[in-house]
């Protein structure tokens, strides 16, 4: 009931307004030291609800709606960032049960059996057997976590850390702390591009997210132009289909990409890009940097209501 007052309520402003999610994993059980990512049972719930209370839209739909002036109420997409396994192995079943369009923006360097940079560090904090974890390679000396919540802010630390270096020196001191760690054992977490293959033959489309994952900002725009244009001529090889979506890593505008970002794509030949810039996306919205936002809320109606809330932002355009 509280969820059918809720959308009743919330339909003027819903109006020709686009909402567009941003997910990265589905995991088959919560982690402790990822518990920003949904399991299985969330994100079950989550897509149930979307079906029930919203309209489900690929993004290419959404957009032309936006366009024709069509676009219905409570119009949502789903996306899913970096390319990770458990997106085919368990995203997938979920969103073909509830028939739910979605996006994954996948990062093609990491379709070759490596881990995300980030990732790896995660794992490596979070199984490194003796109390002290070596962090030398980083500046950080011996650290000793005494709980999982210390763990998982001494990742956070590291990920922030190296986060802004460029690509080579950041793998390099990553591969360092392995090698400062004897080496932790490593379970693969991204597709192949095979599987990215059945990914896309199965109806998600498959989006550009660059080939290395780098701050692009950080990069100059020639630079910028070979990371997207190599990312995007191997997905379109692995699908063999047209790669017209693109998600900047990380994706605050002004932080993260700036306008050169932005043309690049459009250089490019995508037909939109998404940021992770919170908002909505309407009729005014710039198409190379639609606003996404993660409802993170782990109960319904606070997932409900933060849906709504999102589309009370000021403005979607940039």
């Amino acid at each position: 009931m509280l969820h059918q007052l809720l959308t009743l309520l919330s339909t003027p402003i819903n109006r020709n307004k686009l909402s567009i999610l941003n997910y990265h994993q589905v995991l088959p059980q919560l982690d402790p030291m990822r518990p920003w990512e949904p399991d299985t049972n969330k994100f079950d719930w989550q897509m149930s609800l979307l079906q029930r209370y919203f309209t489900p839209l690929s993004i290419n739909e959404a957009l032309d709606r936006i366009e024709a002036g069509t676009l219905p109420p409570k119009a949502v997409c789903v996306t899913l960032d970096d390319g990770y396994l458990n997106n085919l192995e368990f995203g997938l079943p979920i969103l073909e049960r509830y028939q739910i369009p979605a996006t994954v923006f996948v990062a093609s360097a990491f379709s070759q059996g490596d881990n995300m940079w980030n990732d790896r560090i995660i794992d490596l904090i979070a199984s490194t057997a003796s109390n002290a974890i070596d962090l030398n390679p980083v500046g950080l000396g011996n650290c000793v976590p005494k709980s999982t919540s210390g763990r998982r802010q001494l990742a956070a630390r590291v990920i922030q850390q190296l986060k802004y270096l460029p690509i080579n020196e950041r793998l390099e001191k990553v591969d360092a702390l392995y090698a400062a760690n004897y080496n932790a054992q490593e379970t693969r977490k991204m597709m192949l591009p095979e599987e990215i293959s059945q990914l896309s033959r199965a109806g998600i489309e498959i989006g550009g997210h660059t080939h290395n994952h780098p701050i692009l900002k950080e990069m100059d725009y020639q630079q910028q132009l070979e990371e997207v244009s190599q990312n995007k001529a191997l997905l379109e090889q692995w699908t063999s289909r047209p790669v017209t979506g693109f998600a900047y890593p990380n994706g605050r505008l002004g932080k993260d990409m700036d306008e050169d970002g932005l043309a690049v794509v459009e250089q490019l030949g995508f037909r939109y890009a998404v940021s992770t810039d919170a908002g909505y996306t309407s009729k005014g919205s710039n198409p190379f940097a639609l606003k996404r936002f993660t409802p993170w809320d782990g109960v319904p109606l606070k997932f409900h209501t933060r849906m709504v809330l999102n589309l009370m932002t000021k403005s979607a355009a940039i």
